[in-house]
């Protein structure tokens, strides 16, 4: 089969308005301007970026980007966490969110929706 078996498992990059990433050149543009990352500031937003959506707990980052478990300080998350906010700049709140007491979710832009007023029910029922 050759040396082309490990190009089955390539992730395609990642694209929105305002931030690309190519994760075969590992690298992250935010709207044309290449960002400054350390390695585990990379691994860690190519982690969320790859679960886009989805809420990723604080253990299963620490496990895949620094490699132990709960037992060290999670207080790395988070000062992490705040330098990949400081680099996103105006779309850090937008890009990663904050699940209290569970982890964080990477969300993808999404340009200002604007709300029906004509909708007789909220979307999301909250006893669900």
């Amino acid at each position: 089969m050759g040396p082309h078996l490990t190009s089955n498992n390539r992730i395609p990059p990642y694209r929105d308005e305002h931030l690309a990433i190519d994760f075969d050149q590992q690298a992250a543009i935010l709207d044309n301007q290449r960002m400054t990352l350390t390695r585990k500031e990379y691994d860690l937003l190519a982690l969320l970026v790859q679960h886009a959506g989805e809420i990723i707990p604080r253990e299963a980052l620490l496990m895949r980007v620094w490699g132990y478990g709960a037992e060290i300080r999670t207080r790395t998350l988070d000062v992490h966490v705040r330098r990949l906010r400081k680099k996103l700049g105006g779309f850090a709140d937008q890009y990663i969110e904050t699940i209290f007491g569970i982890g964080y979710r990477f969300q993808p832009f999404h340009a200002p929706r604007f709300f029906q007023t004509t909708l007789s029910k909220p979307a999301i029922a909250l006893g669900a």
